[in-house]
């Protein structure tokens, strides 16, 4: 009978078990239809099983598969074939980038001038190793080391409403995660004058320490979405934390990953 085994079709006898297959994959971690398991049991025709070795990275095939099963194919074929920009890297887009890319978006295009210092530590998806460095490098270092199979593009710019367009003219979603008002309209009003263009998720109101509950999703016009609380700025004794931060950043990839795959109009 035909079993897959990391993507590829393989025969076995009835009533193999699965323990044999871990033996001659010398595998020690086996996913089953999508969920992990430590069970030995019969193999069934049509089974989709992952087997792989705990520490090592397996081969690209092996890895889309196990993302594919853990997904549902459908989904994981969406976002593969995806392209989603993050304008701003700080502690939105350094978040929003992790997340698509454990996602496994396809294609990332990133975007930000400014290196990491000391003052992100407390909220941004870096660490002491990373201080001095772009942060575009710095993030593509991590991204790197979650899934090297995807690609990543980045451009250590200042976004403007001169080269919006440009950088991320062929995203289908973009996501807006900067700290100033100022560059915020000059993206959104950049990209929203492209007809067609992509769908933006930007962020409004995300500091203190006030219930992450009042943190929504928002449509607010075609193609525009709006994440945050939309009034809690950050100012003097109500700064920007890592918790609320992270819960914003996560409704923005949440939506991102909703656009690619047809849940929400774009």
């Amino acid at each position: 009978m035909e079993i897959m085994v990391n993507g590829k079709p393989v025969q076995v006898a009835a009533g193999t078990r699965v323990s044999a297959l871990q033996v001659a994959y010398s595998a020690d971690v086996v996913i089953r239809n999508g969920y992990q398991t430590s069970a030995d049991f019969v193999l069934r025709a049509g089974e989709e099983l992952t087997l792989i070795r705990k520490g090592e990275l397996p081969p690209r095939e092996a890895l889309s598969h196990m993302m594919a099963a853990r997904h549902s194919p459908r989904v994981h074929e969406a976002v593969a074939g995806a392209c989603v920009g993050v304008a701003g890297l700080g502690g939105l887009g350094s978040h929003i980038a992790v997340l698509l890319a454990r996602t496994g978006v396809g294609r990332l295009i990133l975007a930000d001038y400014d290196v990491v210092d000391p003052s992100n530590l407390n909220r941004q998806h870096y660490g002491i190793r990373h201080l001095g460095m772009p942060k575009t490098d710095a993030l593509a270092e991590q991204l790197a080391d979650i899934n090297p199979f995807i690609t990543v593009e980045t451009h250590t710019i200042r976004v403007a409403a001169d080269n919006a367009a440009a950088l991320f003219g062929e995203c289908q979603v973009v996501c807006e995660a900067f700290d100033d008002p100022a560059c915020k309209a000059e993206l959104v009003g950049a990209l929203l004058a492209q007809d067609p263009g992509p769908a933006l998720v930007a962020a409004s109101g995300m500091a203190g320490y006030g219930s992450a509950n009042a943190i929504t999703t928002r449509r607010r016009m075609k193609r525009l979405y709006v994440c945050g609380d939309g009034e809690t700025e950050a100012q003097e004794g109500c700064g920007l934390m890592a918790p609320r931060v992270a819960v914003c950043a996560a409704h923005q990839a949440n939506m991102a990953l909703r656009l690619l795959l047809g849940l929400e109009e774009a």
